[in-house]
């Protein structure tokens, strides 16, 4: 493959891509301990709110300025969540209702062995975490998954809304998308074997394999009939030249096709004019590594990292425990013997005893090894789509780690040195 990449007539190398777009991928990795709201509002602060704040608070200027008395009850929500002082809640409130996870919203993500939030609501969770950022292309890899028709349609249609309204780009892949969800969209790709088939507006679609010989039967869904069409089991039902005989034609000879036909050709006419920079809207490029300021990301890290260790106390006191029972046996192995100091013997058996304690408070912190390798997925997530560096998550865990480590060391020594 040659060629450059260009967006808004700029290269890669010339601003954030991670920053001004986002990947929602298929895997739903979320910190089990969390709950939807406190996901999302961890989002938001790391990502800043960006420019989905600017226009709830556009909205309420021009509502006031126009006369319009929104419902009541709504306006109170609003206000009481923008009076609270952090911009992020109200952003993750609104997402939250938009996807449907206002009724979970105080109920914990969960995984494998505690019971969270549906596989569905999981799905919605991963859209709506870079939904309340401000990234303006989203790259969404089938987040249909696992969901019902009705909730897929609510999405799209709130990212179509959202999309037109702030000018940004939405590139969805589908699993078989119901007829209303297929007319939500503007433009279709139908990419197959490697080639691009169809590119351009939704409603050209059926009139260029209509052109090809192929026709949509009436009340088929348009969506199963572009995926059929290019199938050579499937083909054959939708020729409509009944004069000529049937023909298997292949993903290639529609590629050809398609650069002859009226929407190829202008699509091809498109990109052969350069995008005019000078036409870039400011805040359209993201051009910082992160969305906020690095004492802010630490303040949101730690106050994360702090959260995690409270769901999780359980096993620090299981851990304290453990270590308390093991240090008063150790010390029964002593008890009432005269300790001599006058050999390189006597030396050994208190070499052995620091040998010994240092092994199991080794042991003992072992525990946390598993709670760090179930969270390397969503640090990962996060560090890809630039939430945050991966040493503002190391510094608050090392700094956490300190008092219980200062704990576990008093309490076998308070223990064992007598």
């Amino acid at each position: 493959m040659s060629g450059s990449i260009t967006y808004n007539g700029h290269h890669l190398n010339e601003f954030v891509p991670q920053r001004t777009s986002a990947y929602v991928s298929q895997q739903d990795w979320h910190a089990s301990e969390m709950t939807v709201r406190e996901t999302l509002e961890f989002a938001g602060r790391c990502q800043g709110v960006g420019i989905k704040y600017d226009m709830l608070v556009e909205l309420l200027r021009r509502e006031k300025n126009a006369g319009i008395k929104p419902d009541e009850d709504l306006d109170v929500f609003m206000k009481a969540l923008a009076l609270e002082g952090r911009q992020t809640s109200l952003v993750a409130e609104y997402v939250m209702k938009i996807l449907g996870l206002d009724i979970c919203a105080d109920t914990i993500v969960g995984d494998e062995m505690v019971k969270g939030i549906s596989g569905g609501q999981k799905k919605r969770l991963t859209t709506g975490e870079l939904l309340v950022g401000s990234a303006r292309v989203l790259f969404m890899d089938e987040i249909s998954t696992g969901l019902d028709s009705a909730t897929t349609y609510q999405i799209i249609k709130y990212l179509r809304d959202s999309t037109h309204a702030l000018d940004g780009t939405t590139i969805i892949s589908l699993l078989q998308p119901a007829p209303e969800t297929y007319e939500l969209f503007d433009d279709v790709i139908l990419i197959s074997e490697g080639q691009i088939v169809y590119q351009g507006p939704r409603e050209y679609a059926a009139d260029f394999f209509a052109a090809m010989g192929f026709r949509c039967p009436e009340r088929k869904n348009v969506a199963d009939f572009l995926q059929e069409v290019l199938s050579k089991k499937d083909q054959q039902q939708y020729w409509c030249q009944y004069d000529y005989p049937y023909q298997f034609v292949s993903v290639t000879k529609f590629a050809e096709a398609f650069k002859t036909f009226v929407i190829g050709k202008r699509l091809h006419e498109d990109l052969d004019r350069p995008y005019n920079r000078k036409h870039n809207h400011p805040a359209a490029l993201s051009t910082s590594n992160y969305g906020v300021k690095r004492l802010e990301i630490l303040k949101s890290n730690f106050q994360w990292q702090r959260l995690l260790m409270k769901r999780n106390s359980f096993i620090y006191v299981f851990k304290f425990i453990q270590l308390l029972l093991v240090a008063l046996i150790t010390m029964t192995v002593f008890f009432r013997t005269t300790m001599h100091h006058d050999s390189v013997d006597d030396g050994i058996i208190y070499l052995g005893a620091l040998y010994f304690a240092i092994v199991m408070i080794l042991f003992n912190g072992f525990t946390e090894v598993s709670m760090l390798v179930a969270k390397l997925p969503v640090l990962y997530k996060h560090r890809d789509l630039h939430f945050y560096p991966p040493w503002a998550f190391t510094l608050p865990s090392w700094l956490l780690s300190i008092p219980t480590s200062l704990i576990e060391s008093g309490m076998w020594t308070l223990v064992t040195y007598y």
